[in-house]
């Protein structure tokens, strides 16, 4: 999971120079960096990227307080007190000597200028309570991991993603080199297990020509979904393999995106190590029911989501005292044997292991890339409409994350699934227009060919109302219908003759020169198959019969506003002296029939609509 914070001039550098560095704490005053990172029991903050050499660092170099406050505090060389007073020395005056340490244009001269990005890369909850309360290989196998991802996502994004941009944006540059200091981080502020690092990103980064020049952000911000999945899903792909693991499906949240967690790893355990989540839902009721009545409504899906960063913020605990993770893990060990018992914590890590050996007997380490392109671009289609390359990348990432539920993958896999959704079952927007720049491929903009699905209503569980369904729901039905029709028109292989082997299983396609390509009728299935899967009986266990249309939230009220519309309507007629006049009887009449509403109007969930 991958979360962006900006870092920018003020007191933005100190906030992660005197806390985030050392553990969210509160280093004393002149107390020096790395004496408070030991103190902590933290690892010093490292440095990473390719851009390294350019500035006189080494991969995995310790950061000091004084290169950190040179490069994200002012944006200058790491170096440059040394490179400063040699100039000075040779007889530079001072405002050129400190202009020759700048990388690229001074923030002095930049409105609210940008100095890096914070990436905080941290794992599954399942995988942090393997970490907390597993043995000392468990935990090294997922921190190695962890590292592992966090190099491949920022080596994905040198090579695919990070541009330079000068000229107010009308010149870029590909820049295949970052500079990133990361840190190490082992709780959370309530002081329970929560391994993540903070990669700061420097704004900086070299041209071809060796000027430094800020970084394209927006592009960087685009791509933040498809970076998240990839440092996802291999890490996890990677703690599977080794530990002999598999994942499930949790619904976090009632019709959003589930997550991929450790088969074995108990909800009560992942609840208890995840101590800010009830505070965070607490307030975040709160906050949407000040939004229902201000706007009349209930929020969207992105609406959901940002009042969720406001709930989170407003519960945010103060700073703590950081603690070594020798005394961090024995407290966490007593807290849940004290809770859970000590046969379930000391038997874990074997739970685990027999419930993805069930899965793994039971699903393949195939995919079948015919069905992932069809299952990608639907889905990225219903939950967006319009989308561009990084969209289908991400989700193609997630496909493989629910397929394989752990097991290793092709290299290269995901791009090429990415790739078959765009040319078999897209169509590009994009027009390139005559005297103008052509966009970048991952620019593009695409859309589908297949129908809008309508959406439904889902009776309300628990006492709550009754709720309409979310765009990943329509989706996911709509693409699971799509598949299944795609299947029934496959033809079966061809029996084996003379001993040779039979062919490729429907479901067995493992690498992209095995592909089985669909046939026109299937591309017409398709079509009609994401129509008709947008209107399910049923979806897991949870029932959308149309009837539940009429208790939906949005339609009682607009039921309640006609009902008092037409009582008033019959006191006004009643009030009137002379209601036997014809044209005030007919123009009443007219009134009622018009805004009295029947029994289909405006039906969202009618199978004929």
């Amino acid at each position: 999971m991958l979360s962006v914070a900006k870092v920018q001039p003020g007191n933005a550098w100190r906030y992660y120079l005197r806390g985030v560095a050392v553990g969210d704490g509160v280093r004393p005053a002149r107390k020096p960096l790395t004496d408070a990172q030991g103190e902590a029991g933290l690892p010093p903050g490292v440095w990473m990227g390719r851009g390294l050499p350019a500035l006189g660092l080494a991969a995995g170099q310790t950061v000091t307080e004084r290169q950190a406050e040179l490069l994200f505090g002012m944006g200058r060389h790491p170096d440059a007190d040394r490179i400063e007073r040699e100039l000075l020395e040779d007889g530079a005056d001072p405002a050129t000597a400190r202009l020759a340490t700048v990388l690229g244009k001074p923030i002095e001269d930049i409105k609210n200028p940008l100095l890096a990005i914070d990436f905080v890369f941290r794992p599954q909850a399942s995988l942090i309570v393997l970490w907390a309360l597993g043995d000392d290989r468990t935990r090294r196998i997922i921190e190695r991991a962890h590292e592992r991802a966090v190099a491949v996502t920022l080596g994905w994004l040198e090579d695919e993603v990070v541009q330079t941009r000068w000229a107010s944006g009308r010149k870029r540059a590909k820049a295949p080199a970052l500079v990133v200091a990361s840190f190490r981080h082992f709780d959370n502020r309530d002081g329970f297990p929560l391994l993540h690092d903070h990669c700061l990103l420097l704004n900086r980064a070299q041209r071809p020509d060796g000027t430094w020049s800020a970084l394209d952000t927006r592009r960087l911000y685009q791509h933040v979904v498809a970076a998240g999945t990839l440092y996802t899903l291999t890490m996890t792909t990677e703690v599977c393999e080794e530990l002999g693991l598999a994942t499930v499906p949790r619904e976090v949240t009632p019709g959003l995106r589930p997550v991929m967690e450790i088969a074995g790893v108990d909800s009560e355990l992942i609840a208890w190590s995840s101590t800010r989540r009830q505070r965070i839902e607490d307030a975040l009721e709160g906050i949407t029911d000040k939004y229902a009545a201000k706007h009349g409504r209930l929020p969207g899906e992105r609406g959901h989501n940002g009042l969720g960063w406001w709930a989170a913020q407003n519960t945010r605990p103060e700073k703590k005292t950081p603690r070594p993770l020798h005394q961090l893990r024995a407290w966490w060990r007593a807290s849940a044997i004290l809770r859970f018992g000590q046969d379930l914590v000391d038997g874990l890590l074997q739970r685990c292991r027999a419930a993805g050996a069930a899965i793994r007997a039971r699903v393949g380490p195939l995919v079948d890339t015919a069905l992932a392109a069809v299952d990608v671009a639907a889905v990225v289609y219903t939950v967006r409409r319009t989308f561009a390359r990084r969209h289908v990348l991400a989700e193609a990432r997630r496909h493989l994350l629910e397929t394989l539920r752990g097991r290793a993958l092709a290299p290269g896999l995901d791009d090429y699934i990415a790739d078959a959704a765009l040319t078999r079952h897209s169509r590009q927007l994009t027009i390139t227009q005559p005297g103008r720049r052509t966009p970048e491929p991952d620019q593009l903009t695409y859309t589908a060919d297949f129908a809008w699905p309508k959406r439904w209503w889902i009776a309300g569980t628990d006492g709550r109302p009754p709720r309409e369904s979310s765009r990943y729901e329509r989706a996911q039905v709509a693409s699971l219908a799509v598949q299944n029709a795609i299947r029934a028109t496959r033809t079966a292989p061809a029996p084996a003759r003379d001993g040779a082997p039979t062919a490729t299983a429907p479901h067995g396609v493992d690498h992209p020169d095995r592909d089985a390509a669909l046939t026109p009728a299937q591309q017409a299935a398709a079509v009609h198959a994401h129509q008709q899967g947008a209107m399910p009986e049923q979806l897991e266990d949870r029932t959308t019969d149309p009837a539940t249309w009429m208790r939906s939230p949005e339609n009682l009220a607009r039921f309640a506003a006609y009902k008092r519309d037409a009582d008033a309507r019959r006191r006004a007629v009643a009030d009137r002296p002379h209601p036997e006049q014809p044209t005030d009887t007919a123009s009443s009449a007219d009134q009622r029939q018009h805004h009295t509403p029947r029994p289909d109007q405006g039906r969202g969930a009618g199978r004929d609509h």
